[in-house]
């Protein structure tokens, strides 16, 4: 039986070696190119006035991942609000009811440009409950009617970081009310 010397075993370790290096190479997965998302804060203020009186200020702060332009980003979604009953007739003695949804519903999703600014998409839906009106229908079982007022928008702003921007304003068509959206960003350092 041959004895194996160093110099004879040194050569087929090296070779052994050698011929395993570009599988181990191939085996690993290769870096894209992707960018990092940021991530951005969204501060949306709905403002109510009445000519010059400011009747409510509502402030909403979201954060939003920017993604690149093209790439999927994920939508922030936020509803706050309440359910409230609202009378949908009498059947006999009985009063019926139906529950609405009140409040503010955002969605939101950003994308950053070639110039450095963001393109922010939002969706938001405001709806409210002003005054009550009573009514008797049947006898001694009162009816309450109010009057349910909505603002909707959808729209797209090319914000830079730290950018406030008035984006939409609108008149309540009952009351003559002014609703004014803004919008702030700021990028997450």
């Amino acid at each position: 039986m041959p004895i194996l010397t160093v110099r004879r075993v040194m050569p087929l370790l090296g070779m052994l070696f050698l011929s395993v290096l570009p599988i181990s190479a191939q085996d690993k997965p290769k870096a894209e190119n992707k960018p990092v998302p940021k991530t951005l804060k969204l501060l949306l203020t709905v403002t109510e006035q009445e000519g010059e009186k400011k009747l409510s200020s509502l402030p909403y702060t979201i954060f939003v991942e920017a993604d690149a332009a093209g790439h999927a980003s994920p939508a922030t979604k936020l509803r706050i609000g309440s359910r409230i009953p609202v009378s949908s007739g009498v059947q006999g003695d009985k009063m019926e009811f139906q529950w609405l949804d009140i409040g503010t519903n955002i969605d939101a999703r950003a994308y950053s440009t070639d110039d450095g600014k963001y393109e922010v998409i939002i969706a938001i839906e405001r709806s409210w409950v002003d005054g009550e009106i009573s009514a008797q229908p049947v006898p001694s079982v009162p009816v309450r009617l109010p009057s349910i007022h909505q603002f909707k928008t959808e729209l797209t702003l090319k914000l830079r970081d730290g950018q406030t921007m008035q984006s939409t304003q609108a008149a309540d068509p009952l009351n003559g009310r002014m609703i004014t959206l803004s919008v702030t960003m700021n990028e997450m350092k």
